[in-house]
This record gives C-alpha cells, structure tokens and sequence, in this order.
C-alpha cells in the first residue's frame, strides 16, 4: 500500500474487478422468484359450466399452506372446499363446490417459493358470462406492510452482523494477532455477533406473518411460530442460531486465552482458532444458501458453495476492510498497528477480490442469463443503474484508500515516538512523586500529563491533511452508499431477469395454446403515459375472434405483472384495407384492472387494427395499438 502509481493502479483495476463482481452476483438477495405460468381455467375465460377445481402451474415448486389457494364468488364468499394439493410437477390445484351460479369468479393465490420469498396474484374468470364482483385484487401484495418492511431490514441487518463478525475475526487471526487485544476491535466483532444474532431472532419472529397474514401480532403467534420451525427457512435460521452460539464460544476463546499468550503460544493456538472458526463461518454462511436464491432454479449443486464462497469473500474483505479501518482510529500506542499487518491485508483483500470475480459472473449469469433480460426487465435495469452506483463507489474508495495507505505511514511511523514520549512523561512524573512522597499529588500530575498527552495526539491527528481528505471522501462514500442501499432494496422486491422472460415465454406459450383450439385472439400492447405510475401493459381478449358477435376483456397490468385499475380504457377497431372504422367500443369494469364488453361486432374479416386508449391520470394518456387477424 506505498503510495506509487503501479501499486495504486493495480488496487484500481482490483477494486473494479471485485465491484463487477458484486454487481453482477450482488443481487443475491433478490431471488429466483416463481411465478405463475398457466392456469385452468386461465385468465378471463368464459366457461359454459362450473369446473370440478381450479388449477395454478408456476414456474418452481412452491409450498402451501391454509388457505393458499382461494376461489371467491362475485359476492366475495368461497367457493372452494379449501382443500389444495399438489396435483403434478409445478400445478397445484383446489377443488371447487358443486352448483356454482353463473358470473365472475376471483382466483387469489399467496403462496411461498423455493427461494423462501412470498409470492401472491389473482385473476378472473367467468362461469356462464361475465358479472360485476365485489372482490378487489389490487392489494393482495405478499410481504408488504410493516412486516414486509421490517422483515427487509432483518435480513440486511443479518448480513452486516456477519460481515463484520467474520471478517473482523478473520483480520485479527491472519492479519494481525495483537489485535485481539485491542478493545475496540474486540467491540467490533462482539456487536457482529450481537447485530447477528439479534437479526436472526427477529426474522424467526416475523416469518410466519411476512409469508402469510402480514399482521405485526401474529410475530408472538406460537402456533404460527410451530409452523415455521418446519419450514426450510426455519430450519435455516435455528440453524443459524445453534452455530452463533458457536460463534460465541469461539469469541470468548479470541479475546480471552488467545489474548492472553505469548506470540509463540498465539501461533500455536491459531491453526486451531482459524480452523473451528472457518467451520463456523461456513456453517453461517451456508444457512443463507440452503434456504434462499441458491438451493433453488438453475444448478442448485454448483450455486449453493457458490453462494457460501461469495458471502465468506464479501465478509473477509468488507468487514476485514471496517477492522482495518477502526484500528488505525482507536488502537492504542502500547498496541500500535503494524505495517506487516496492512500488508497482509491486502493479500486476504486480493484473494477475496479473486473470489468476488469468479463468484460474481456465475451469479450473474444464473439470475439475468441474457442481455435482452438486462435491458428489457426492470430487475436488469435496476441493476445497471447499480453497476453506475458501485463504479462511483469504488472510484471513491479507491480514493481513500490512497488516502489511507498514507494515513497508515503516519500513524505506524509516529507510534513509537508518541509511545517513547509517554512512557518518558510517566518516568518523570514517577521520579517527582517519589521525591515528594505525595502519592495523590504524583497520581494527579500523571492524569494531567495524559490528557495533555492526549490533546496533543488529537490535534495532530486533526491537522494531518492525509486524515482530512480521508474524512471527505468517505462521508462521500456514504452519501453513494445511501443511494445503492436504495436500488439494492428495489433489487430485492424484483423478480430477476430470467425468470421473467421464463414466465413470459411460458405464458404466450399457454395463450397459443388456448389461441389454436378455441380462436381467442390475445394481444399485449406495453404503454407509457409518462406520468407517475404510468408504466403497464394492456391485454385484449377476443373471442371467438370472427365475423359477428364477440367476448372482449381487457385487463391493465403493471409491468410486474400486478392488475391495477385506471380511470379510462377504451378500444377502437379499424379495418384500414377497406377504410372501415374506426369502430369504438367502451367496455364495463369488471373488477380491479378488468373491462369486458359482450357483443362486440365484427362487420368482415381482415387484418384489423385494435386501438387501445388508456388513461392514468386527468392529463396523461397514450393509444397504443396492434394489427391482428379476425374472422
């Protein structure tokens, strides 16, 4: 870390290396999502008669629970028996009471994926013809509210606690031993495992209500709390809790026997530290893999010591890096940081850069899998606008960390001269009290000269530029952290790139399908009014698509594919060929993000062109429109 160009270019180019990496990897909390890829009856269909039972097939494997699966009649009451089961593969289905009456019957699903993360919808479909509901599904949002919210901060609160946990445990046994008695240090690592521990307390808690009800009181619920407990994420976080009391142990051995030897003692008692200790961390970091993104989706085998290996670098770096950083802040001069303890820093920092790279691009290639998902899905573009945020943090970070290789210099060459000049003040004042035989008078003298001392230290420290700049440009680095804390979030309420374009293929799939046998014509038409919340798409169902009477629903989604409602929707018909239309149609609305209309004449067959007028607001709205062949 001597300030000359080439060390400082190669901790550049690393630190940009590291930032790809976590950039493309560090969506690992944002996971493989399910989502819904095919029902039956399907969205907006019109059944002559009632089903025998509904049926939902997604793109994982999901677990149910009570009430999982819901079919409401148009009055709101259930029209299932409750009874859902898995029926093959994905499909899960709930069967259906006898003698259902005709109209608009509500789907609500709220289910829990294989990666441990809620995921709830709903649709429509019609027994007979359609009928206005009293159901809404607007807000049938799995994980939201507080719990949703503070469930959010349990888990990244989580993986502060363990980075700082272990990568300060880690700086202290392959960097610099005689840390183990530095106080500060020691405070940094036990408030790791406190945080740790108290996040994984607080999510056992809270997860019988993020995935299901979403009441703050169901927190204290034992019953729900039982039912957790048998749950893979459950399973996880009592894990978690077993090995932190592990953890704890291995602490007590770190600050308190190890301390306390000599350096020729300390190295025989690292190799074992750094092996129970490694089992631990591995352990800890495993409970995050077993339970989330990586044992589930593409290659659970490879991205699960995958995951474990990403973490365990972050760790050593980042929280290798905040130990680091509180060692040349609060060690003292008995202790003073040594120059062999920075450098081997550095070689853990590299090894974990190395990690970080190669971790990172698999990780990135399992949740985006193409650059179409990277351009064209929100999580992919909340993503690039991370990869800005981090190339702006690492420039900043390489910044101060220029600064503090210097500050380093200072304060490891300064350390023995303020050290001597202590312990020449001690002497004299030792010497005075001797000579007077006043014990008290010699006492207060030396607690005098120590804040002098101290005050001294202080403002040297203050006017040092190399700790002034280091001062601006981490209050930079937060300002950036700030933000990319804010798009992280974002990432992790996404549904990643893949599967996206996985429930997409799967659904124009089904809506082909359900096109060739019974001549539905489904159009998807993306919109932008360009105000807030101006953003969806609008589907329009025509059936039986030919000359005469026609069904036509319309339903407006949001890009994630969640039905909301607008103030107006409206739809014309234009058969340019033989300068026909436009023709407007003005359908009813259904239920939330719902329009049908019943009768919708086509006067000939052709290549129609198919309208869609949709307004968000008093003064945003656009026409979108698509050709498609009727009759």
């Amino acid at each position: 870390m001597t300030p000359t160009i080439a060390p400082r270019f190669r901790s550049l180019v690393l630190l940009l290396l590291a930032a790809a990496g976590l950039l493309l990897g560090g969506a690992g909390t944002a996971s493989a999502h399910a989502a819904l890829t095919g029902s039956d009856p399907r969205q907006g269909a019109v059944v002559d008669k009632a089903p025998a039972q509904v049926s939902l097939t997604f793109s994982e494997a999901v677990s149910l629970s009570d009430d999982s699966l819901q079919v409401l009649d148009p009055q709101g009451e259930r029209a299932d028996t409750g009874e859902a089961d898995n029926v093959s593969g994905t499909t899960y289905a709930v069967k259906l009471h006898s003698g259902l009456p005709d109209g608009t019957y509500t789907v609500a699903y709220q289910v829990v994926s294989a990666d441990s993360h809620p995921i709830s919808g709903a649709y429509t479909f019609s027994i007979g013809a359609p009928s206005s509901t009293s159901v809404s599904v607007a807000d049938r949002t799995a994980g939201g509210g507080v719990v949703g919210w503070l469930y959010g901060i349990g888990r990244y609160v989580s993986y502060a606690g363990f980075i700082v946990l272990a990568g300060g445990a880690a700086f202290v046994l392959a960097c610099w031993p005689r840390g183990a008695g530095v106080r500060a240090v020691q405070r940094l690592v036990v408030s790791g495992w406190v945080t740790l521990t108290a996040a994984t307390l607080g999510l056992l808690l809270l997860r019988g209500a993020y995935t299901r009800s979403g009441s703050l009181g169901d927190a204290f619920d034992l019953d729900l709390l039982g039912q957790v407990l048998q749950t893979k994420t459950g399973a996880a976080l009592v894990s978690r809790l077993l090995l932190l009391a592990a953890a704890a142990l291995f602490i007590a051995v770190l600050f308190g026997a190890y301390e306390k030897r000599d350096d020729d003692e300390k190295r025989d008692l690292t190799f074992g530290l750094a092996l129970g200790g490694s089992v631990v961390a591995v352990g800890i970091a495993a409970s995050w893999a077993m339970a989330e993104h990586a044992s589930s989706g593409l290659q659970p085998g490879i991205a699960m010591p995958v995951d474990v290996l990403h973490l365990l670098a972050v760790a050593a770096w980042l929280g290798g890096l905040a130990a680091l950083l509180v060692s040349l802040y609060r060690a003292p001069a008995q202790t003073p940081l040594e120059a062999a303890a920075v450098r081997r820093f550095s070689q853990v920092a590299f090894g974990s850069v190395i990690t970080l790279v190669v971790t990172g691009l698999y990780q990135s290639w399992r949740q985006v899998g193409s650059w179409s998902a990277l351009t064209g899905t929100r999580y992919g573009q909340l993503l690039l606008v991370k990869v800005a945020l981090v190339v702006l943090l690492v420039g900043v970070a390489w910044i101060s960390r220029r600064w503090t290789g210097q500050l380093v210099d200072t304060v490891v060459a300064g350390a023995a001269g303020r050290k001597r000049e202590r312990e020449g003040a001690k002497a004299t004042a030792s010497s005075r009290s001797a000579g007077s035989g006043d014990s008290k008078r010699a006492a207060q003298l030396a607690r005098q000269r120590a804040a002098v001392d101290t005050a001294r230290q202080k403002r040297e420290r203050d006017a040092d530029p190399h700790r002034f700049g280091l001062r601006r440009s981490v209050l930079a680095e937060a300002g950036v952290a700030v933000v990319l804390l804010a798009v992280t979030t974002a990432l992790t309420s996404t549904e990643p790139g893949r599967t996206v374009e996985e429930a997409e293929a799967a659904a124009a799939s089904s809506s082909s399908a359900a096109a060739s046998t019974t001549g539905v014509v489904t159009l998807d038409i993306p919109f932008d009014t360009g105000g807030s919340d101006g953003k969806g798409v609008v589907r329009i169902d025509i059936d039986p698509a030919r000359v005469g009477g026609n069904e036509m629903h319309v339903y407006v989604q949001r890009p994630n594919g969640r039905a909301f409602d607008i103030p107006e929707v409206k739809v014309a018909f234009t058969l340019k060929a033989k300068n026909v239309g436009p023709l407007p149609v003005v359908p009813d609305h259904i239920t939330t993000g719902h329009w049908s209309a019943s009768g919708v004449q086509i006067p000939m067959a052709g290549e129609w062109e198919i309208a869609v007028t949709v307004r968000t607001s008093d003064i945003d709205q656009v026409t979108v429109s698509k050709n498609a062949q009727i009759g």
